[in-house]
């Protein structure tokens, strides 16, 4: 054997042993939302093991969580993380602004801990119709201010600029997607931001919701807000939407190709156009529409075409889909709905609200290392609910109030804890509110109406949670444990190649 083959054959053992340590992305690697507006979070080391663990590998912020960024250096998740809509102004003010803001949100956390930031999300849907023209005018200025800062920091090549746009951006006349154009009112400056994004080599976001398809309108068809395949009758019991060719038989393909026609339309080749779908979901509680059995049916048909890389009738391209969310959030706004808190795969906890199959074999599991407070609740006194007439108007007064401070969004017709009779209506809004505030002395008054019990109210569907213990999070230390390994690794294989060749 001559000396060629012998480093031959040491490259490619060194090139092993490198490979081994190298975490590869899974073919059907996939990617969520993670929104952190939470009265108790899950401490964002745990959420980002939930993530490897669930194989999602890329991730979308909100805001520039500083926790939620620190944790995710050095994690082999890619990060868009957003702008919020209130700054689009201040950055779209001067150029300046936005390297401040660049140097603050992106850079630092690029260069201190090693976050993999991807993208810049400017703004958040904000030529929503209900946002009566608030932000038109400053969204396009923010992303080139943004853009020109990402490139004089250096980062032009590494984080590309996008912008989450609602569905609404677009229309078509006739309901038909072949008809499809941009919204006459934002239609040149649509084109604009699309033109730019393009030259930009950046991809522009959309999200889609077929959940408020079918919530909005009572003569909406239910099996075409579902895919084909996904349980129950699959799609296959709603009428088609034919236009031309082509049969629809889900809201998803036919909202994906209206925006489609849009593009072609104004001068663009939409398979060349790079499409990320930023947000798209189903809630789990809070309305008749919002079930566990009915987000598995919809979010199992999702993750399906996302593992097999399915495209839609008029662009064979599959984009590249964003799952929302990741876990509930109960501090979020209940505009439009009280559902806007369960849109989470998992609870707020990181439990596992329902099966899901996520390719190759895999199936969700829950989030490790999660502290709880006390196991206590607080429910209505057996006396107060004995007594059910003379302090009916207590017990309303004492539920408003706990419902004003704490989330009772799980309360109402539809919800999972409609079922519920007056007492332990009432027992659930103590016990939300006492979770809230940390089970504080003096937080199971009402009146004397409320009691701590050690003994679990839930019923049926119907959770009484217990709050996350939030008060031993500190600041955590990035521990470069990765770096370490992945130095060891390297300097054992160039100290074999030394002592052979050397």
């Amino acid at each position: 054997m001559g000396r060629h083959d012998t480093y031959d054959k040491l490259i490619f053992f060194c090139l092993s042993i490198l490979l081994l340590h190298i975490p590869l992305k899974n073919a059907d690697a996939l990617a969520c939302n993670w929104g952190t507006q939470a009265s108790h979070p899950i401490p964002p080391n745990i959420v980002v093991k939930l993530l490897r663990d669930n194989g999602f590998n890329k991730v979308k912020l909100f805001e520039a969580d500083p926790g939620a960024l620190r944790a995710l250096g050095k994690s082999g998740i890619q990060v868009m993380v957003g702008i919020p809509n209130d700054l689009l102004a201040t950055m779209a003010s001067t150029v300046t602004n936005a390297e401040l803001w660049v140097q603050q949100n992106v850079s630092q956390y690029i260069s201190k801990y090693g976050t993999d930031i991807r993208y810049v999300a400017v703004g958040n849907e904000p030529f929503l119709k209900t946002y009566k023209d608030r932000f038109v005018k400053s969204t396009y200025p923010a992303l080139q201010n943004v853009q020109a800062a990402l490139v004089k920091a250096g980062l032009g090549r590494q984080v590309k600029v996008t912008v989450p746009l609602n569905a609404d951006v677009y229309e078509s006349g006739d309901g038909l997607p072949s008809s499809g154009d941009f919204r006459s009112d934002i239609k040149t400056l649509m084109v604009s931001i699309v033109r730019f994004l393009a030259d930009s080599v950046s991809p522009i976001t959309f999200n889609i919701y077929p959940f408020l398809s079918l919530n909005a309108d009572p003569n909406f068809p239910r099996e075409y807000a579902f895919f084909p395949g996904s349980g129950g009758s699959g799609g296959g019991g709603a009428k088609p939407v034919v236009d031309g060719s082509i049969s629809y038989t889900n809201v998803f393909d036919a909202n994906f190709d209206t925006l489609v026609s849009a593009l072609e339309k104004n001068g663009f080749d939409a398979e060349k156009v790079e499409i990320i779908v930023g947000e798209v979901g189903w809630p789990t509680d809070g309305d008749v529409n919002a079930s566990p059995a009915l987000a598995q049916r919809f979010n199992q048909g999702l993750l399906n075409r996302i593992v097999q890389g399915q495209g839609t009738p008029r662009r064979k391209t599959a984009p590249e889909v964003y799952v929302f969310s990741l876990v509930d959030e109960d501090a979020k706004s209940i505009d439009p709905g009280k559902f806007e808190r369960h849109w989470g795969i998992f609870s707020y906890d990181g439990a596992v609200k329902y099966p899901l199959s996520l390719g190759n074999g895999r199936q969700l599991v829950p989030a490790k290392g999660v502290r709880y407070q006390a196991r206590e609740w607080c429910v209505l006194s057996p006396q107060a609910a004995a007594g059910n007439g003379p302090n009916g108007a207590t017990w309303t007064s004492s539920v408003e109030y706990a419902c004003q401070l704490a989330d009772c969004t799980s309360l109402g017709p539809g919800s999972s804890c409609a079922g519920l009779d007056s007492a332990a209506n009432a027992s659930y809004a103590f016990n939300m509110y006492f979770q809230k505030m940390d089970h504080r002395r003096g937080s199971c008054v009402f009146n004397n109406l409320g009691v701590v019990t050690k003994i679990d109210p839930s019923s049926g569907s119907c959770r009484f949670p217990i709050e996350i213990d939030t008060s031993r999070l500190r600041p955590r230390k990035n521990s470069g444990a990765g770096e370490g390994k992945w130095g060891t690794v390297v300097t054992v294989a160039m100290a074999v190649v030394w002592a052979v060749f050397y």
